[in-house]
């Protein structure tokens, strides 16, 4: 009897370790299969993105020492909520699948700035077509680093065809990219410097060209 006991205690530890064993698995097969984009998106603060109720950020763009534009935005993303104050003008307008066609200069301006602003949640929030991870040098370190090639429809959008070439480190925060027009024509690399921690979403605030003439770099951001 005894001897029973014991390899039933035998046995029901053994299951329960090897449960153990599948759960731990499918904890690490589960991490394995996101793709890189995934990792890239929540290396920058993704998971924290649902808590937002609100962002405000500047966006700014400086060409020698002339600061050439500069747009104030208020974003509720739970409700697509916008509001634009360039210059003594503010304008306001909700996202939506069906823009208004009056809206639609607006809703460009504001696709542009928070593409730059979040673009590492854009690689999973958008239907862009992502490369296998490469190796590389990037354009303006010089040094070598992983990549990822992200590239748009030749329709729909605002800018149909434009890819970019995303090169990140090993704790899959953006260092570079190249801004490539569908084209042909027209070919940019900027840094992803100046990060900073806003309530868990790590915000890139400045990108500047290999000779530093062209900066775009973000100023006022509040994140609710």
């Amino acid at each position: 009897m005894k001897k029973l006991l014991l390899f039933t205690f035998l046995f029901s530890a053994f299951i329960s370790c090897k449960n153990n064993e599948t759960k731990i698995g499918q904890e690490v097969e589960t991490e394995a299969e996101k793709s890189i984009a995934q990792q890239i998106a929540e290396a920058h603060g993704l998971n924290n993105f649902d808590e937002v109720e609100e962002i405000q950020f500047t966006f700014n763009v400086r060409v020698e020492d002339s600061l050439r534009t500069s747009r104030e935005w208020t974003w509720k993303p739970q409700t697509d909520e916008i509001r634009l104050t360039e210059g003594d003008i503010s304008r306001n307008y909700t996202r939506t699948d069906n823009i208004a066609e009056d809206d639609k200069d607006i809703d460009q301006k504001f696709i542009n700035d928070s593409y730059w602003f979040l673009f590492p949640f854009q690689m999973v929030w958008s239907d862009a077509e992502i490369s296998e991870e490469k190796t590389g040098i990037a354009p303006i370190s010089k040094e070598e680093m992983k990549y990822l090639e992200v590239s748009y429809k030749d329709e729909g959008g605002y800018t149909p065809g434009d890819t970019y070439v995303v090169y990140y480190n090993d704790d899959y925060l953006l260092e570079e990219w190249i801004y490539k027009s569908a084209d042909g024509q027209r070919e940019m690399p900027t840094t992803w410097e100046d990060f900073e921690d806003f309530q868990g979403l790590k915000i890139s605030k400045s990108h500047k060209s290999p000779d530093g003439s062209f900066e775009l770099f973000f100023t006022d951001i509040e994140v609710k």
